[in-house]
């Protein structure tokens, strides 16, 4: 790549000072998963519709899921437990337990996150907070304030129904937030518990599929970060506890970031919240948008900003092996793609995969998982940067639209971290 040598940050860009995640307690085996389902959803005599489920999860990369929904749920609240086209009015049912349940875990890892971040709570001055789910007034983000004791005049904005690329646009928006609020402090929630997406196997005479494949490959966390613009100096960073000063500690640079929405793409992803729960609708074109767009659509946009200025612009472009990559884990049939289209090594997408084999696609709250494997799969390497000894990066999220949001950033030395 031609951007090799590390250079010091520019005073003002938004950094990722701390990350922190969190899962619901209940956790799933992947190989026993079908068994389970179609038992708890009173469904074993579909045989051939459990063959099919069966092979969807073992060629799914997933080793283990967290979801909030369990049998004790399920039995307690029984309209949720329908499918096909015996699916029965359970909206109220779902978004209660929604409500109650995302902030409690978006707070969870809002906490670990400020742990990490080491200052006081009181130099949080934003709030961004996305959850596909729950939606109510006032929103889950003003019940996170609450839980997490935050100041009342905290600037909050609250995000509903983005879906997948939710993770992209919440660092999008806290970059800015940062970058034109000098001195600011921006906690970033990503909370993704999707009861409304629980539903039994459609019929065999029922050609709705797409809530297997969910079933398949969805799982329930909760990501969160701290986003400022850090002094490169050191000079006013931290706060002094008992005469000893501690330092705000950055882990990558938002760059740049940039949306777009695929060509042709309107009909490969999507949903409706009906009185049913949430209906959602995946193509089998899904893979194929992405990845044949990935190149001309998001990445030379994106990265025309972070190279623009050497002589050597087209380096980049003749080998995305020069950067770290922090994709989305929609499933392992995208990453396969991207993979190929690319011409990526093998260990590139190792953070994506790992994430995908240990939780599933977590919606919006995945990126943010990737994002802490990323630094720390660096770290007990030891690799020179944050991300895998690159110094470039991209953060790519994809959902509903299909929307794409691409985040260029920028790693640091690892010898930088305490």
């Amino acid at each position: 790549m031609a951007l090799e040598n590390h250079k010091e940050n520019v005073k003002g860009r938004a950094q990722i000072l701390a990350i922190g995640t969190a899962n619901p307690k209940n956790c799933f085996r992947q190989a026993d998963y079908p068994d389970y389902y179609f038992r708890i959803t009173k469904s074993d005599h579909l045989i051939d519709l459990k063959a099919k489920f069966k092979r969807m999860c073992e060629k799914s990369m997933i080793e283990k899921r967290y979801m909030h929904v369990n049998e004790e749920i399920l039995e307690q609240n029984p309209s949720m437990n329908h499918g096909g086209e015996k699916m029965v009015s359970s909206l109220d049912v779902r978004l209660d337990m929604e409500i109650m349940e995302i902030p409690k875990l978006g707070a969870e890892a809002a906490t670990k996150a400020m742990d990490e971040w080491g200052q006081p709570k009181s130099r949080i001055t934003h709030l961004v907070f996305h959850s596909t789910l729950g939606t109510v007034m006032p929103g889950v983000d003003y019940e996170l304030i609450k839980l997490l004791g935050l100041n009342p005049s905290v600037k909050r904005f609250m995000l509903y129904h983005l879906g997948c690329y939710g993770g992209g646009t919440v660092l999008r928006l806290a970059k800015d937030l940062a970058e034109n609020n000098p001195g600011s402090r921006v906690l970033v929630v990503c909370c993704e518990i999707m009861p409304s997406a629980f539903h039994g196997p459609p019929s065999l005479q029922h050609a709705h599929l797409d809530i297997l494949t969910g079933h398949a490959i969805f799982g329930d966390g909760a990501g969160a970060v701290i986003v400022g613009c850090v002094d490169p100096s050191g000079g006013t960073n931290g706060v002094v506890e008992r005469g000893v000063r501690r330092y705000e500690q950055p882990l990558f640079e938002i760059h740049s970031a940039y949306q777009t929405v695929l060509p042709d793409s309107e009909d490969a992803v999507g949903g409706r919240l009906r009185e049913a729960g949430l209906i959602y609708y995946l193509s089998k074109r899904l893979s194929n948008v992405v990845s044949s767009n990935i190149d001309e659509c998001c990445l030379v946009e994106a990265l025309g900003s972070a190279i623009n200025n050497n002589n050597n612009n087209n380096d980049i472009y003749e080998d995305w092996n020069s950067l770290f990559w922090i994709v989305h884990p929609a499933g392992r049939p995208i990453l396969d793609k991207i993979d190929a289209k690319l011409g990526l090594n093998k260990e590139k997408l190792r953070a994506s995969r790992n994430v995908l084999r240990d939780y599933g696609n977590m919606w919006s709250s995945s990126v943010l998982f990737v994002l802490d494997e990323m630094r720390k799969g660096s770290i007990a390497q030891r690799k020179t940067t944050t991300g895998e000894g690159f110094e470039w990066g991209v953060l790519l999220g994809f959902g509903p639209g299909v929307t794409v949001e691409t985040v260029v950033l920028r790693s640091v030395p690892t010898t930088k971290l305490k």
